[in-house]
């Protein structure tokens, strides 16, 4: 990153984020030779091949979730504007409730038995993704007293290798929990942040079915999506 780029990036030790005190390395990174690594095309699905109704987390089971239905858009794009086609997409996220299907999980919300919270979907020809889900809940984390989470909804997507994954956070617009979340204030940009939340977007939202929110995500570049610390 040259000087005048902004830094978008949060750093391996913020200490208002307590998770990466013990996280974070102790020592300098040393760089290890290329050839080490190594360099199959991505995606990798494993044997279960991505099928279409796996985008939308509210038809997983017999009934409907609870919660306000919405629908997740946008882009895949390189630094250059370019879309990178075919690849995979993949969401997790909390219930309406502030819930994850999930044993680690004990904040006393309900679980929802028609939603599991997890989807994926390939990027088509111009780079486009869709999720059909609910608006998460917000939910405690015990970073410090009273420390609550902002909704969001995880992804993560490949590259052209598999070593050029991204894991990251979407975010909503207007929630006050983000002034507060030392995992989003970790970012020293403030426009690093502003990409990390979606638009309301009333091209995608369906009329008396379902709000929509596009979020465009790039893979590298001085302009890319910030990365998970």
């Amino acid at each position: 990153m040259s000087d005048s780029e902004p830094d978008y990036e949060p750093p391996y030790l913020y200490p208002d984020y307590r998770a990466t005190v013990l996280r974070a390395p102790k020592h300098q990174p040393v760089k290890l030779p290329a050839e080490w690594f190594h360099r199959t095309r991505g995606p990798v699905f494993g044997r279960i091949p991505v099928r279409p109704e796996d985008a939308d987390l509210t038809r997983q089971h017999k009934g409907e979730p609870l919660g306000e239905r919405i629908i997740v858009t946008g882009r895949v794009l390189d630094s250059g504007g370019a879309p990178i086609r075919h690849t995979l997409v993949e969401v997790w996220q909390a219930n309406a409730a502030g819930r994850y299907v999930d044993p680690a999980d004990d904040h006393p919300a309900p679980l929802d038995p028609n939603f599991t919270g997890a989807g994926r979907c390939l990027t088509d020809d111009e780079g486009r993704y869709r999720f059909v889900t609910v608006r998460p809940g917000a939910y405690p984390w015990r970073n410090h007293p009273n420390a609550w989470r902002p909704a969001h909804i995880h992804f993560s997507l490949f590259g052209a290798e598999l070593s050029s994954r991204l894991v990251t956070q979407m975010y909503f617009p207007g929630d006050p929990l983000m002034s507060l979340d030392p995992m989003v204030q970790s970012i020293p940009d403030a426009r690093g942040r502003e990409l990390l939340v979606a638009t309301l977007d009333l091209a995608t939202t369906e009329p008396e079915w379902a709000l929509g929110y596009r979020w465009d995500i790039v893979l590298r570049g001085s302009g890319s999506t910030p990365f998970e610390s």
